[in-house]
């Protein structure tokens, strides 16, 4: 198991990770350290243990909205799929209504011209 250093608020802690996840942990640090700036900027010295758990709970708060746009979009994607879906199947009623149409016309035209064949040619 892989250890990092990440600094936050000014401390440096030492997190256990997964072999190969040194970077990724590292770069979650830093984006919470980030926070706790942002924090520490907007509320100035409010004491660690609170920042540290406003932190937490700004950081839930985006992963709170972001998974709610997630949501929102997948169900906007399968609503896009549910139209698709329908435009296709009535594109092929269409298209199979069409090809019936064209075959009566054309048994229609066939019988015209055999009808006329029959006829005696007209005089010159």
């Amino acid at each position: 198991m892989a250890q990092v250093n990440l600094n936050v608020n000014g401390r440096v802690y030492r997190m256990a990770c997964e072999d190969g996840e040194e970077e990724h942990v590292e770069q979650l640090g830093e984006r919470f350290d980030a926070a706790i700036d942002e924090l520490r900027s907007a509320l100035g010295e409010i004491g660690d243990q609170r920042l540290m758990v406003m932190a937490g709970i700004l950081m839930t708060d985006r992963l709170n909205d972001t998974e709610r746009r997630l949501a929102e979009a997948e169900e906007a994607a399968n609503s896009l799929r549910d139209v698709r879906t329908d435009t296709a199947m009535r594109i092929e009623g269409l298209e199979q209504s069409f090809a019936e149409s064209l075959m009566h016309a054309a048994e229609r035209i066939e019988r015209i011209a055999e009808r006329l064949q029959g006829l005696p040619d007209a005089p010159e």
